[in-house]
């Protein structure tokens, strides 16, 4: 499996083309501007999108969401918790933003468990509130996508509307950090890190 990180838009956010080598089967999570340049890279490696995710809904994780689908006609996937958000640019930001406004209904609905194939893979779905009520991480074999949950040293805000501080240091101590240290965690904005790493040295779990 193949990881290639582009960080985009005004925020700089992670936008990830995952990938099976075998199969060329890909998926896109977070498109979040420059759509157009990740369409080129998608077609520079010769890969076919099967699926677009969205670990949530906010604006700097979505702001290239419409070139991609269009470009691609892969279906959007996002918790269904959180498709008020993808729907509605007051709640995900995007009016506030300096991007375009962005309002789109999403193609299916994604729960907590819900496991997707991706080639030789499984792409297992894992639901991480806080940051926003639908939020997810995406476990593909020993890659942790964990949006605006997880950074590296630090966690994602709580102050928006639907954040609560409570159910992110929940999904993470109950949840993220169950997993075995050696885990590659990609999150939605700055460098990787690993779910070791992070119990030893992020404030945030540790305390």
């Amino acid at each position: 499996m193949i990881v290639e990180r582009l960080p985009v838009g005004v925020y700089a956010a992670n936008c990830y083309i995952v990938y099976c080598n075998n199969t060329k089967e890909a998926i896109v999570i977070d498109p979040g501007g420059e759509g157009e340049d990740i369409l080129k890279r998608i077609n520079d490696l010769k890969i076919k999108v099967k699926y677009i995710i969205l670990t949530h809904g906010h604006g700097d994780h979505i702001g290239g969401l419409i070139e991609v689908k269009n470009g691609t006609n892969a279906p959007v996937l996002i918790h269904e918790a959180d498709e008020a958000y993808l729907k509605d640019s007051v709640k995900n930001l995007s009016s506030l933003m300096s991007i375009k406004e962005i309002a789109i209904s999403p193609d299916e609905l994604l729960k907590d468990g819900d496991v997707l194939k991706l080639g030789d893979y499984d792409v297992e779905i894992i639901h991480t509130p806080g940051h926003t009520p639908g939020g997810i991480s995406i476990k593909i074999e020993n890659n942790l996508f964990t949006g605006d949950t997880l950074f590296a040293g630090s966690i994602g805000r709580t102050d928006f509307e639907g954040g609560s501080y409570e159910e992110i240091i929940s999904s993470i101590k109950n949840k993220l950090v169950n997993y075995s240290d050696d885990i590659i965690v990609y999150p939605g904005h700055g460098p990787s890190s690993t779910i070791g790493r992070e119990k030893k040295y992020n404030p945030f779990i540790i305390n």
